[in-house]
């Protein structure tokens, strides 16, 4: 379906940047119902919303007219969470309004408020920028929204979950009654809907996301994983597909923190991006990703918002998104305008049924499996090396003239193998995952026993060893395999200082060497982790000190406890007086 009529000047501009067709979002905001009115828009992260915006504008700020006219206070107004994104919104409505004469000026966070102080009181016709920019000119008589004819939000729930309410109503007060509002944002909550109805008049509504089914250009992969191995699988993912850029998500920034540093030492071009940042190196990452110096971001969730990466062919979830929108925002970084996408994952065995609860909120088709192994990843190594574009160039005079001299000293089997081996320096290795495929469905299918025993215990003499609980159980996929890396990696000790160890339905005991024990005690006071603790615990079936680990999980023996006295007073060897017996003829006293 082509473009219907629109303004000559942006039906130019739209050919020349070889749009044929409009995006859905796009095609519902030019019907002749949307002519003139407030909208009120729901649309997908990626699906054309700027330009769509920009194209219902265009007959309240150009009408009959060819071109604007001289610029004075702006006669449009959009409004966008992130620098990052206002400055994208910008870039597009200069190439969309360029034959139609538009200014089209900035006010953001982190760029010379001075500098905007003067392009404003030069004049411009459309005004892009973020909200507590805006509303310090505002606020400081540098900015007129009197001659406003359309103001629009974009990715309005952002900016309502950014904390940014007051500064949009204080500028929407600012603002002409009668002027156009078009509000885009991904999903209309009732904080949304009810900023519509306070500032929008008989406004259209347009929803173009189906939420019957999931994006269809994305495709969701969960990967098991073992809990201490969630870096190790992220450099498998990264190395399995190779996208030119990818997109690591982490909860925290401490864990942007680690994760940067762990993928950096390992060899990729990665760049880290979270709130503790100031503007300047949040560009400079930011460049580094579009010039191709970098494909890798490592970011937090805020720190990721509006964020539009060139070739964005894969998402990493290293820590679980806390809800269904940040899932959805997080995936719709990738698979945009048409393009493919993945999102990955990573699910440790610990937190597989909130993963499944996760999705299935979400209403995603995702595929289970295990992380890529190091087989894998060579295979596809080596099926990349052999369809390398490389190899279809044809070869230049000296690029000729110089492999006729290697060809003269060396075999053509040397020359393949010198190739392979500089293809693979520049590769990061892959790493070695555990995997257990059983699933969870043939896990609850085992024969279920008490408890089950793992280790050596005959190399460590009861007294020589101290007990202790780690929260995970059976009920959480617990396997040795995994446990024990983790009990390593969490107390400093090797593998050697651990003694048996016993998986029950809720946790697990294990022994650790006495000698060593003050030691383990302070390292896991020090490394502990929410979802995973550790503490001391009695042996199995016998009370811990702190009353966790003596029992309670099904399948194992109850801990002791003392007969029930009855309270004092009561008959009974508690008061001194002896346990009373029936005589013949004698009724229980009340």
């Amino acid at each position: 379906m082509a473009f219907p009529d629109i303004h000559p000047a942006l039906a130019r501009a739209l050919a020349s940047q070889g749009y044929a067709d409009p995006t859905p979002v796009q095609a519902a905001v030019l019907t002749p119902d949307a002519e003139g009115r407030d909208l009120l828009v729901s649309a997908q992260t990626g699906s054309g919303k700027t330009v769509a915006f920009g194209l219902a504008a265009a007959s309240t700020l150009l009408g009959e007219e060819e071109r604007f006219g001289q610029p004075g206070a702006p006669l449009a107004l959009a409004i966008a969470p992130t620098r990052e994104l206002a400055m994208q919104v910008a870039k597009e409505l200069t190439w969309l309004y360029a034959a139609a004469g538009a200014k089209v000026e900035t006010c953001v966070g982190g760029m010379d408020p001075r500098r905007e102080q003067r392009a404003l009181a030069a004049g411009c016709h459309i005004l892009v920028g973020t909200p507590g920019r805006l509303k310090d000119h505002l606020e400081r008589g540098n900015l007129d929204l009197g001659a406003l004819r359309v103001l629009v939000l974009d990715e309005a729930d952002e900016m309502l979950d950014m904390g940014f309410r007051e500064d949009l109503e204080e500028i929407l007060d600012s603002s002409p009654v009668d002027r156009r509002t078009l509000l885009f944002s991904a999903t209309i909550a009732k904080d949304i809907a009810a900023l519509a109805k306070r500032y929008q008049r008989n406004a259209l509504r347009i929803d173009t996301v189906r939420r019957d089914e999931p994006h269809g250009d994305i495709e969701y992969r969960a990967m098991r994983i073992a809990p201490n191995e969630v870096e190790l699988a992220v450099v498998n993912v990264l190395r399995f597909f190779e996208s030119p850029g990818a997109l690591v998500f982490c909860n925290t920034r401490d864990g942007v923190r680690h994760m940067h540093a762990a993928l950096r030492e390992r060899g990729f071009a990665v760049v880290g991006l979270s709130g503790e940042l100031g503007q300047r190196e949040r560009s400079d990452a930011l460049q580094a990703l579009r010039d191709g110096h970098a494909r890798v971001c490592v970011a937090t969730d805020v720190a990721a918002r509006g964020l539009d990466l060139p070739d964005l062919g894969l998402v990493i979830h290293a820590d679980l998104p806390i809800n269904k929108p940040a899932l959805l925002h997080r995936s719709g970084r990738t698979g945009r305008a048409g393009r493919k996408g993945v999102s990955v994952l990573l699910v440790p065995y610990t937190r597989r049924r909130k993963a499944e609860q996760l999705l299935g909120s979400a209403g995603v088709d995702v595929q289970w499996e295990g992380p890529p192994t190091a087989e894998q990843i060579r295979a596809k190594d080596q099926a990349r090396l052999l369809e390398d574009p490389i190899f279809a160039e044809a070869a230049g005079e000296e690029e000729a003239r110089l492999a006729g001299l290697l060809l003269e000293t060396r075999s053509p089997a040397e020359v393949a193998a010198a190739l392979i081996r500089l293809h693979r320096q520049r590769l990061p290795a892959p790493e070695e995952l555990y995997d257990d495929a059983r699933g969870r469905d043939q896990d609850r299918e085992r024969p279920r026993r008490e408890d089950r025993a793992f280790g050596k215990p005959e190399r460590l003499a009861p007294e020589d060893v101290s007990w202790f609980r780690i929260t995970v159980g059976r009920s959480k996929n617990a396997d040795p395999k995994w446990l024990i890396p983790m009990i390593c990696r969490l107390g400093h000790v090797t593998k050697k200082d651990i003694g048996s160890i016993r998986i029950f339905d809720r946790e697990t005991k294990f022994e650790i060497a006495k000698d060593i024990e003050a030691k383990f005690a302070e390292a896991i006071r020090a490394t502990a982790e929410d979802e995973i603790k550790i503490e001391r615990a009695g042996p199995p079936g016998v009370p811990s000190p702190r009353g966790g680990g003596g029992g309670g999980g099904k399948g194992e023996p109850r801990p002791f406890r003392k007969p029930f006295k009855g309270p004092p007073g009561a008959p009974g060897p508690k008061s001194g007086k002896p346990p009373w017996k029936k005589k013949a003829g004698e009724k229980r006293p009340k």
